[in-house]
């Protein structure tokens, strides 16, 4: 992909301090980037590169003042955001390194599926029978859509995905290699002989559109009706959505992290990793949940940040490890007498 400074600054609405007409062909860190790359300057700690930077061109904020000479072959490109700015031109680089079309040979797709226009269905990949796929999708090594699945247009699912029975991906997702969407959710019922039978989990897993999910990442179905990953969503590697759950629009999700069924995360909400999440619970919109919390109760009130085990708002949280210190730090004669104390104190109910 080769591109003039001018034709970047329409891509990326910034504008052009050097040579309009300067040509860039590959994208590079501003440390070791050459003649024909386009780098970019976000982080202060790196100006010093700038200024004996061999790139053509380098995005800059828009008020950024050099404070010694830059090269005389270098331009700006400046724009309000140059680490968004860099991040959208790595997109659009990557989408056409990767824009792949055409169905392999070794491909199986059954006659009563449907295959949108400009589709690349790779190696070893399996459509099953009424599997509907969308125009400009991207199936790599190994994907299996199974019976009356549906993919939207422009999304990736990378090698070994799994989308089955009835399941639907909306528009513009990515799913990374491994993850399996509509594997049967955890449902087992206990019998008199202390065995168990299986629950038949008979619904199925919507994402919505613009939602990515990490490799090795599972979203079971629903037992009735579907689990439900909304508009924007984005989740990590190997993380587990039991069946039933719903995840509100543009919430984030960290690694590791499991949640169990029928369990409703709101929007906008920031997740971080190994956290666990009981089932049949309510998280509400824009909580922030901190790794290795464990969280055992509805959390209500909307934007609150929550740590530990059990999770409870941040600031009690650093309180109780406060005390917990000082207590440690305490002689054992002075702990038992605050124990002692804190014991006799009068209790007042609590509402």
């Amino acid at each position: 992909m080769e591109q003039t400074a001018s034709e970047l600054a329409v891509l990326l609405g910034g504008s052009v301090a050097g040579n309009p007409e300067v040509r860039v062909r590959r994208l590079a860190k501003i440390e070791s980037a050459g003649p024909g790359s386009v780098s970019f300057l976000a982080n202060p700690e790196y100006e010093k590169h700038i200024y004996s930077s061999k790139a053509s061109v380098v995005i800059v904020a828009s008020d950024f003042a050099p404070s010694a000479a830059l090269p005389t072959d270098l331009t700006l490109l400046k724009v309000e955001d140059p680490y968004r700015a860099f991040a959208r031109l790595l997109e659009a680089y990557d989408a056409i390194l990767k824009r792949k079309e055409g169905v392999h040979p070794t491909a199986t797709v059954d006659d009563h599926a449907v295959v949108g226009e400009g589709c690349y269905i790779g190696p070893g990949v399996v459509v099953e029978h009424g599997a509907v796929i969308g125009d400009r999708v991207e199936l790599h090594a190994h994907v299996h859509v199974s019976r009356d699945a549906r993919i939207g247009d422009d999304t990736v699912l990378h090698s070994g995905v799994r989308v089955l029975d009835r399941c639907v991906i909306g528009q513009s997702c990515t799913l990374q290699a491994g993850a399996v969407v509509g594997s049967d959710g955890f449902g087992f019922a206990p019998k008199d002989d202390g065995s168990y039978a299986k629950v038949p989990q008979t619904g199925n897993v919507i994402v919505e559109d613009h939602c990515d999910i990490g490799a090795h990442t599972t979203i079971d179905r629903a037992t009735l009706g579907s689990t439900v990953l909304k508009k924007g969503c984005k989740l990590d590697n190997l993380i587990q959505i039991a069946h039933n759950v719903v995840i509100g629009e543009a919430t984030v999700i960290a690694a590791q992290t499991g949640i169990a069924g029928s369990t409703t995360v709101g929007a906008r909400c920031m997740i971080g990793g190994q956290v666990g999440i009981g089932g049949h619970l309510t998280i509400a919109d824009g909580s922030k949940i901190a790794a290795k919390s464990g969280v055992s109760a509805s959390l209500i009130q909307e934007g609150l940040t929550y740590q530990g085990n059990p999770a409870v708002p941040v600031k009690q949280f650093q309180t109780f490890q406060i005390a917990l210190r000082r207590l440690v730090r305490m002689p054992l004669t002075e702990r038992l007498e605050a124990i002692e104390n804190a014991l006799q104190a009068p209790q007042h109910p609590t509402r």
